[in-house]
């Protein structure tokens, strides 16, 4: 991807974080302002990989228990999700705080996922195939085909692939797809 294409995914990245979550502050604001209720956190934060491999805080809503063990989704289980979790991931919306990501320069919305620290398979595929030139993302090529990192080499591949066709066409497509529910999202069977 050229760095003009950077550039401009970038403005549109901040431009629609910023309204995302403008848009959603009545809904995030109360969790932000008051994290904790009882003993359990609203807000799940875990250590991902980004741009070049460095390390960054990824925020989400909690969708498990807490103490559920930091591991790949698909290799959850589906017992630790927590009843809203359930409906939250069904929806998505598990994934709003990540606009605070977006806004910070930490992710794109349109990007390879990113993945855990641990998972050193994906990381060498991924870096063999320039995967870290580039921000991770909220959604991708590989989100709306419903390729999850229970594949390693079949999403690096994909995230590969998304990034030589990336450009302002897909990047509004690719999120449009995601908004309306195209792609199964993670492997937990949420029945």
């Amino acid at each position: 991807m050229s760095e003009l294409n950077q550039k401009i995914l970038r403005s549109m990245d901040f431009f629609l974080s910023f309204s995302g979550l403008m848009l959603f502050s009545p809904l995030l604001l109360p969790v932000l302002c008051f994290d904790r209720i009882g003993s359990r956190t609203l807000l799940f934060k875990q250590k991902r990989v980004g741009r070049n491999q460095k390390p960054f805080i990824l925020i989400k809503f909690r969708t498990m228990l807490p103490g559920t063990p930091s591991v790949a989704s698909h290799l959850s289980s589906a017992s630790a999700v927590t009843s809203v979790g359930k409906i939250l991931r069904r929806t998505k919306l598990d994934e709003l705080p990540q606009l605070w990501n977006v806004l910070k320069g930490e992710m794109s919305l349109v990007g390879p996922r990113p993945c855990l620290t641990n998972q050193n398979e994906l990381i060498r595929k991924r870096e063999t195939l320039g995967v870290y030139d580039v921000l991770p993302g909220i959604t991708g090529l590989a989100q709306i085909q419903g390729i999850d990192m229970s594949n390693p080499q079949l999403l690096a591949e994909v995230d590969a692939k998304m990034l030589t066709s990336l450009n302002l066409k897909n990047y509004f497509r690719y999120i449009f797809l995601t908004l309306v529910g195209k792609g199964l999202g993670d492997k937990i069977n949420l029945n």
